[in-house]
């Protein structure tokens, strides 16, 4: 799924998505559908900075690739991959466009009225997060045995993991200490997993307001990060029927849409206007102002605007992903089951395509590849190749 996104999003990127993010007004919401290959084009400096158009393209192809990826993440283990590769270009083209250029497009709406979003906490996380709740309310859920237990294959791994992606979000501070400290008040003890969530959503309230807000918010933003996403998904999660009727594999609501719109809100309190200036190279920079800043100013009424124009923000976001997503998903429903069979979520969504990531004697030859295997599909793979000694000895017809 992460695979075919990067490859799909590219094409529709170059084709026509860019353009729609960040081209030529068409409406107050959406720019004008082009390609973006043309050399001149591509050469030309971009509408912000010193930067040729080709990096940009490039640049913001990886953010949207990224959200996609984002939303596979509530629908794993039961979406009909199918349905998914309608999926993908249909709500970049209409959801992803559309959010990305109100926010960061210096003709969209909410950018005229001074949102402040630096780095994706709209854009991607809640938008993902929203999107991702959507489908698979839309999707189903997986079968109860996956759901009573689905713990990480291998947390070695997922350690190694975290550490890269942190390592790449160079910078972005996180609530991973206070998610540890909250593991060992409410469970006992600490916990590898709930540090990485932490991590995580403090990567997650940070990226708004990334270079905006001073070092001693930062850290506040991640302490806030690592407890209250954390109460979501751990308590209030528990307790809201329709949140645990809605099967989001990964958590990727509370991570990334409950984060996204805290590192919002937070960056309405917070934001100073001489870091905003650095980003918002506009004669109305100092219109970028935290409350906090402001009352400390004697302008809190720019700063009461400020927050304002984030909770705007997030509602604008929140109404459009669930809308153009929801539309989305009826619609591929008539085309293409979204979701996979009984008899294949029984075998795995792996499984399914004849390739398992652990695949142990015989298992998932029931949906074997002709491609992966000696045999055509015609043919019965012979019994005998089908099971081997203790000693690990294929005994050979």
């Amino acid at each position: 799924m992460a695979l075919y996104a990067f490859a799909a999003v590219l094409i529709c990127w170059v084709g026509w998505g860019y353009q729609m993010a960040f081209g030529d007004k068409f409406i107050p919401f959406l720019g004008q559908p082009d390609v973006a290959l043309d050399q001149k084009f591509l050469l030309r400096r971009t509408f912000v900075g010193y930067l040729p158009n080709a990096t940009m393209v490039y640049f913001q192809f990886v953010f949207a690739a990224i959200t996609l990826i984002l939303i596979a993440g509530a629908l794993l283990g039961r979406m009909n991959f199918h349905a998914w590769m309608i999926f993908v270009p249909l709500w970049l083209t209409f959801s992803y466009t559309i959010t990305a250029y109100s926010i960061w497009c210096p003709t969209g709406w909410l950018y005229k009225k001074g949102i402040i979003d630096y780095s994706g906490g709209y854009v991607i996380h809640l938008s993902s997060g929203v999107a991702g709740f959507t489908a698979a309310f839309w999707v189903g859920p997986r079968t109860n045995k996956d759901r009573e237990r689905f713990p990480p294959n291998n947390i070695l791994l997922m350690l190694a993991g975290a550490g890269l992606l942190w390592m790449g979000w160079t910078g972005f501070n996180g609530g991973d200490p206070y998610t540890l400290l909250l593991d060992i008040i409410f469970f006992g003890k600490p916990s590898v997993i709930g540090a990485i969530q932490g991590m995580i959503t403090g990567l997650v309230c940070i990226t708004p307001a990334a270079g905006v807000v001073q070092g001693w918010a930062a850290i506040i933003m991640g302490m806030l990060s690592g407890s209250i996403p954390w109460y979501t998904m751990m308590v209030l999660h528990k307790k809201i029927s329709f949140l645990k009727h809605v099967d989001d594999t990964m958590a990727i609501f509370h991570t990334h849409a409950i984060a996204g719109s805290l590192g919002g809100i937070l960056t309405g309190i917070f934001a100073e206007p001489k870091l905003c200036r650095i980003f918002y190279l506009v004669p109305e920079w100092e219109h970028y102002i935290g409350l906090l800043n402001g009352f400390h100013n004697n302008r809190a009424g720019a700063g009461f605007k400020q927050l304002g124009v984030q909770l705007l923000g997030i509602l604008f976001v929140v109404f459009t992903n669930v809308i153009m997503t929801s539309i989305i998903c009826v619609v591929i429903k008539f085309v293409v089951p979204l979701r996979l069979s009984e008899e294949q979520l029984s075998t795995g969504d792996d499984a399914i395509h004849g390739e398992e990531a652990y695949a142990l004697w015989g298992d998932g030859e029931k949906y074997q590849s002709r491609h992966n295997s000696f045999y055509t599909a015609d043919q019965e793979i012979p019994q005998s190749t089908k099971s081997a000694g203790a000693g690990g000895q294929v005994e050979m017809a």
